[in-house]
């Protein structure tokens, strides 16, 4: 066994709840502390600080993403990303926006905004627990513009294929969003290898960062399509001396950068949450699936099916790192909740089911703590 827990903590109980937040590192703790040391002495914070901070973070997601660098955005939440996009395309009358319906609200609230620009959006029912490349093909008309999804489902735990859904809306000429959130720093991927248009996600939960935090990839040939209002003057002024300010130039050559969230140095949240990517990457995202996997196999391996039934993936592709289930007198899943935190044993309730979200600081032993209490429940 890995020791990894040993760099996070010290936990109160047993936090089995990464699907909702993750938890800090110790390294990303020690950033947070020398973000804060240059506001307590600002003779501290270096000028060069304003780039050198977004653009280590732009580094780590770019390897994380495996997309270049300097096509990372920078933003506060997975909302953000999803709204630079949806404001972004010059609509037309009569385009269509295809969502899921039971997807994250997240995924879904950008684009009703645009029904008051003469959007159509159409929320559409897979025929099974995910969306597949077969749903997606029965319900593209000819005036479907953009369909957008969750990887990872909040509420089922099943895993998209993003690789045949993709496919699908590429072939039909067929915009392929993202929303990422529930399995970047959780499951590798390569976005410029993928038939992904855009991919959005928060930093808070498997990347294990601060909250509002979170990051956006465009495929360059939408991204230059895009209409930017924003003129964020530090952005302007990239490369620009803080003595040479007073140029006022918009300029065009800002690439991904000119749709980064204002105040993008924003020293206390990024600075921790690029050491946590950086903790991740340096184990290797396929090394923390792997120890994830194990951990969900072993509480999927553990439960007592007399008394619980399994709601997300028993196995294959399709199955995540979040494992959903009921008991099966599904009125008691709230009392079995409470029960477990009583115990220090912290999962959540989503959608009247229990939801148990290991990740990389988890140890075999936090899902026999949990299995314990389930069993006994």
């Amino acid at each position: 066994m890995n020791s990894w827990h040993t760099e996070f903590g010290p936990f109160e109980g047993v936090w089995l709840n990464t699907a909702h937040q993750g938890a800090l590192p110790r390294a990303a703790v020690a950033a947070a502390h020398e973000a804060l040391s240059w506001k307590i002495a600002p003779s501290r914070l270096a000028d060069d600080s304003f780039e050198r901070v977004p653009g280590r973070l732009r580094q780590a997601i770019s390897r994380l993403l495996n997309v270049p660098a300097d096509e990372v955005i920078l933003g506060n939440s997975t909302s953000y990303g999803l709204h630079v996009i949806a404001n972004g395309i010059r609509w037309n009358p009569g385009d269509e926006v295809m969502v899921v319906d039971g997807d994250f609200p997240a995924t879904v609230y950008p684009w009703l905004r645009l029904r008051e620009r003469g959007v159509t959006v159409r929320l559409i029912r897979p025929r099974g627990a995910v969306i597949e490349a077969d749903d997606v093909a029965a319900n593209l008309t000819p005036a479907t513009r953009l369909f957008c999804t969750t990887w990872v489902n909040s509420f089922t735990g099943h895993a998209a294929d993003l690789d045949a859904v993709g496919e699908v809306c590429r072939a039909r000429g067929v915009l392929f969003i993202v929303n990422a959130t529930q399995a970047l720093g959780a499951r590798p991927i390569d976005a410029a290898g993928a038939p992904i248009d855009a991919i959005v996600g928060c930093g808070h939960k498997w990347l294990c960062g601060p909250y509002a935090t979170g990051l956006c990839w465009i495929r360059p040939e939408l991204r230059d399509s895009l209409d930017c209002h924003q003129a964020y003057w530090v952005t302007m002024q990239t490369g620009l001396r803080l003595s040479d300010m007073r140029r006022y130039e918009l300029r065009d050559d800002l690439g991904a950068a000119a749709f980064d969230v204002f105040a993008a140095a924003n020293f206390n949240n990024f600075m921790p949450w690029t050491a946590a990517i950086e903790s991740l990457l340096d184990k290797g995202i396929e090394a923390v699936a792997a120890h994830d996997q194990a951990l969900v196999t072993r509480l999927i391996e553990g439960l007592d099916g007399d008394k619980y039934t399994l709601v997300s993936p028993r196995g294959g592709p399709a199955r995540s790192t979040l494992a959903i289930l009921s008991h099966r007198d599904a009125e008691r899943n709230p009392a079995i909740r409470d029960r477990l935190a009583a115990d220090g044993v912290i999962i959540a309730l989503r959608e009247g089911n229990l939801r148990i979200a290991p990740h990389l600081y988890n140890t075999p032993d936090d899902i026999d703590r949990a299995l314990a209490a389930l069993n006994a429940a």
